[in-house]
């Protein structure tokens, strides 16, 4: 899997991005390295629809999370394939890292938000 950040970007090349990223209606992650390699205020610059931002949101909130966990405690009514859909499709975009255990594929977020 290939996992795109941007890291330290200059105001100018974060907002041409960010620009290409709607235009396109895509999202990836940036964020900024410390002079020791340390990730720090990352985020997602771009765009996601609200299904997938809240989404990517309880993933991250999580830290890690399968399909069938994520539609036994969340408060949508959503079926354990609507979101693998969603899982599937942030991992897809490079947002998510995907890893199978068994049956169950686990996902979790490119960048720790801490």
């Amino acid at each position: 899997g290939l996992y795109p950040v941007i890291a330290n970007a200059s105001p100018s090349v974060s907002e041409e991005l960010e620009f290409f990223l709607r235009h396109r209606k895509d999202a990836m992650w940036v964020c900024r390295l410390t002079p020791t390699g340390e990730v720090r205020d990352p985020k997602i610059l771009g765009e996601l629809d609200e299904a997938h931002r809240s989404t990517l949101d309880l993933v991250v909130r999580l830290g890690t999370a399968s399909a069938p966990s994520l539609a036994a405690q969340s408060q949508e009514s959503l079926t354990p394939t609507a979101w693998n859909n969603r899982l599937s499709s942030l991992a897809a975009r490079g947002l998510l890292i995907e890893r199978r255990s068994g049956k169950t594929k686990t996902f979790a977020p490119v960048l720790e938000v801490v």
